[in-house]
């Protein structure tokens, strides 16, 4: 059998049985069609399953060397291994065929970044300044208030913007929200009265009909709305605010996180309520919390000397 049939059913397996997400498929996808392409080069034919078999793991850092002399970073190579190993994986368990060597590859180290969040007082701002009229924000009065609301939800309660913007109507005025995050994971995340009065204001002057089995957030056009005009909004806050380049909307997000920890959060609550599926992610934002003490530690002693 050809592996490029093989990707086909592979895909369809994401597709279908894993129920991954059309941006995920399409990347994933994206990954392992240039995979196929290098060993149509390197091996001087078109793969076929015996050969995917016989692959060693030499072919497999032949093909990260050649992505990466194309440019990519340790974050697309780390997730291009993750590709062809998916791949792989599903070629072991549903077809047997099998190369242990593939998985022995290690992914490049990524360098380590902590999250940028806003300040408290930064982050507020920016939520009433998202629904305020006449500081040099487009649009009609609804759209202040859902943007208001879109915000209020990453802020006040760790939504990732596509979470946010799949909510439906029946969110409208629910207690908790029951969000489906990364890898399918479902979570419930309880709604503060700040964030329900937001959406109220949004609902009560949005033009369009909110259904409940509809989407909550509109564009100016009755379209279910998209990122980017939520990023557009950011884009000229951080203007007006004189906010850094990391003032973006999943900074939001990180705010959430590191201002729950700094008032003493539980790290295990923090993760549930942002779905992380390991502490390890969650407890980046412990290290934000120790950079900043450090900084006014040496701030401090800057002044003293």
């Amino acid at each position: 059998m050809s592996a490029r049939a093989l990707f086909t059913e592979w895909l369809t397996f994401l597709a279908s049985e894993k129920r991954a997400s059309p941006r995920t498929v399409r990347a994933y996808g994206d990954d392992v069609e240039r995979w196929l392409d290098f060993l149509m080069r390197h091996l001087g034919t078109a793969p076929d399953a015996e050969a995917l078999k016989t692959l060693s793991a030499g072919d497999l850092r032949a093909f990260l060397a050649s992505r990466r002399g194309e440019g990519l970073s340790a974050r697309s190579l780390a997730r291009t291994l993750a590709s062809v190993r998916a791949f792989h994986r599903f070629l072991e368990r549903r077809k047997s065929i099998a190369n242990a060597a593939l998985m022995q590859v290690a992914a490049p180290k990524q360098p380590r970044t902590l999250p940028r969040p806003l300040a408290a007082d930064a982050a507020r701002q920016t939520l009433v300044e998202a629904g305020a009229t006449g500081r040099g924000l487009s649009g009609e009065p609804w759209e202040r208030a859902r943007d208001e609301a879109v915000l209020t939800l990453l802020y006040g309660a760790g939504l990732r913007i596509s979470e946010a913007l799949a909510l439906t109507g029946a969110d409208a005025d629910a207690p908790a929200l029951r969000v489906t995050g990364k890898g399918g994971r479902e979570r419930v995340v309880p709604l503060l009265p700040a964030i329900g009065s937001a959406i109220s204001r949004y609902a009560a002057l949005c033009p369009f009909p909110i259904e409940r089995s509809g989407p909550l957030f509109f564009s100016k056009t009755g379209k279910p709305l998209g990122p980017r005009p939520v990023q557009k909004v950011m884009e000229t806050l951080r203007i007006q605010l004189g906010l850094p380049p990391s003032a973006t909307p999943h900074a939001l997000r990180h705010s959430f996180a590191t201002h729950l920890l700094q008032n003493g959060g539980d790290l295990r609550a923090i993760q549930d309520l942002l779905g992380h599926a390991s502490l390890s992610t969650t407890q980046r934002y412990t290290a934000v919390d120790e950079a900043k003490l450090l900084a006014v530690y040496d701030s401090a002693r800057g002044k003293a000397a």
